[in-house]
């Protein structure tokens, strides 16, 4: 499928992008050959064939979900290097320290 360059812009412009006109044959030219494929792809015969979505047939083995005790906010902020009010002090992230 072969698509124009205004249907390249309107892509270009729905995704927020400004592209030159080199970009847009190069972009043409390569979203044209994705869609032949996906038209190739969507040739295939898949009635008969069972969808799949685990190729090797291995379960996640999980652990109940249990509740249990934690950390006191005091022994999770033990080791920090500096701590104050019981909550970890980093530099300003936003703004300047």
């Amino acid at each position: 499928m072969r698509l124009t360059t205004d249907q390249v812009k309107k892509v270009a412009k729905l995704a927020n992008l400004p592209i030159s006109e080199t970009e847009e044959r190069e972009y043409g030219q390569q979203l044209s050959e994705i869609l032949d494929y996906i038209d190739q792809l969507n040739k295939v015969e898949t009635k008969d064939i069972e969808p799949t979505y685990n190729v090797t047939d291995l379960e996640n083995i999980m652990r109940p979900d249990e509740p249990k005790e934690s950390l006191t906010q005091a022994e999770a902020t033990q080791n920090g290097a500096n701590v104050k009010n019981g909550y970890f002090v980093t530099k300003g992230v936003f703004e300047p320290d």
